[in-house]
């Protein structure tokens, strides 16, 4: 394979992996952010400090990924933003919102902390939404008709939940006592509806693209796809069957998120294999899509700088605010 085959395939490889460290570790922050409509102001006060440390850090990811389609495919960008250009910008105004928010509420009087704090779950609403809409529309390769259109909808409703599962998980890993109690009740009521999303999806994605459709069912890829949906359905099972035992109140508290996580990290590469060549489904494959690669060789230095580097400083960060979330302190 020579440089011109294999480094766009590089490109895709390492964007695919932005995009997937972006929805999971920003993923959690925005289903706390959702879920703190059920809290007090105290716990309110926790759960924001559970993800304090990490939910500027983690938005890296995104800036990366599409970065790297902005530069690595640019015949791609075009008709992806093109196509996702308001739900884009609901997005970028959701996690403006949250960030605005975040800082606000610590310093506003006590009468104006509600007001803050709605923002902050509004912010994290509209971002995940709009986020699973893009996805829906990018998985159909943006077509019209009805059909996509209400899978994107589907998706649209799903990924929240799942953020939901996520980000409830998150805390009882990092929080205890009530708080801890409570988020193993709101991690039971996002599985029903996230499992529920991920049937539906399962099974509407071949409908919406034959391209997916005939390597799903057909041979060899059924063979080397079947482990994915079977390894997906035993972590959905074994995570709510956690959440029935007191053990994760103790030292397993973190099995659950561990849990969730595989499921997001099968998912994508389900979505994966579905999609490769394509950067957009059935138009446009990653050789079509790429720069020169002479142009790619030079991005290549770069992303082999950028990449470790936030890895390392991703790494160290959750390594010195690791354990359990103490009470909100601001300077």
């Amino acid at each position: 394979m020579n440089a011109e085959t294999l480094l766009p395939v590089i490109f895709m490889a390492v964007m695919g992996l932005a995009l997937l460290a972006y929805v999971v570790l920003d993923g959690y922050d925005l289903g706390v952010g959702m879920l703190m409509h059920r809290a007090n102001d105290a716990e309110k006060d926790t759960m924001v400090a559970s993800i304090g440390p990490f939910w500027d850090a983690n938005e890296t990811w995104l800036v990366l990924g599409v970065g790297l389609l902005l530069i690595a495919f640019p015949k791609a960008q075009g008709v992806v933003l093109t196509a996702l250009y308001l739900p884009t910008a609901a997005m970028l105004i959701g996690l403006i919102l949250r960030g605005v928010a975040f800082d606000f509420r610590v310093k506003a009087r006590a009468h104006h902390k509600p007001l803050w704090d709605r923002a902050f779950m509004a912010g994290s609403a509209i971002a995940a939404l709009a986020q699973g809409w893009m996805l829906g529309r990018y998985v159909t390769g943006f077509a019209d008709g009805a059909l996509a259109t209400g899978f994107a909808a589907a998706i649209a409703l799903t990924l929240p939940a799942a953020y939901v599962m996520l980000g409830a998980t998150w805390l009882v890993m990092k929080t205890d006592g009530a708080l801890q109690a409570k988020a193993v009740r709101w991690a039971k009521l996002a599985w029903a509806p996230m499992v529920a999303g991920i049937v539906l999806i399962s099974l509407a994605t071949p409908l919406v693209s034959a391209t997916v459709r005939e390597r799903w069912f057909s041979m060899p890829g059924i063979i080397a796809l079947l482990p994915i949906p079977l390894t997906t359905a035993v972590a959905l099972v074994a995570a709510r069957l956690l959440l029935d035992s007191s053990r994760i109140l103790g030292k397993d508290c973190w099995a659950p998120f561990a849990l969730v996580v595989g499921v997001f990290v099968l998912s994508f590469f389900g979505l994966a294999y579905s999609l490769y060549p394509y950067v957009v489904m059935d138009r446009i494959t990653i050789w079509q899509a790429a720069s020169a690669p002479a142009s790619l060789a030079v991005i290549l230095i770069g992303t082999a700088i950028s990449v470790p580097a936030i890895i390392v400083y991703t790494v160290f960060a959750y390594r010195v605010f690791w354990g359990k979330t103490g009470e909100l302190r601001y300077a």
